[in-house]
């Protein structure tokens, strides 16, 4: 029961994530689709992640060196996606006002991506490796 409702709070939230994202894409005002390249950057966070659990598999360990450079990559990864439509606002591909939904939207999908890790990524009986 506790995991079914960490699971709709975080299709909830993942929802309204996805909103923001459309909401600066498709508001008649903004009307431009770039910002839609963000989807990259939420598909490709959890890849470092599952390569490094994949690979380095000492669990007993406070830290390792796999686990490290997969953390460099998710965090280059996300720092790569909220870089994004600041730049595209700044070259005026996109208005300043998408820019800031995306922002929003992107902050929003980002904790959810954390949230199902911090909710699914134990080692117990029910985890998302089971799905």
């Amino acid at each position: 029961p506790c995991a079914i409702a960490a699971l709709v709070a975080l299709s909830f939230s993942g929802a309204i994530g996805l909103t923001f994202l459309m909401l600066g894409c498709a508001l008649e005002y903004y009307g431009v689709y770039w910002p839609l390249f963000v989807l990259i950057f939420y598909f490709i966070c959890p890849i470092p992640h599952f390569i490094a659990k994949r690979v380095g598999d000492d669990s007993d360990a406070a830290s390792s060196a796999c686990r490290e450079l997969a953390y460099f990559f998710t965090t280059g990864i996300v720092v790569s996606a909220f870089g994004f439509p600041i730049i595209l606002a700044r070259v005026e591909a996109i208005k300043w006002g998408a820019c800031g939904l995306v922002l929003a939207g992107n902050a929003v999908i980002f904790l959810t991506i954390l949230g199902f890790f911090l909710v699914f990524g134990r080692g117990d009986d029910f985890s998302w490796e089971q799905w």
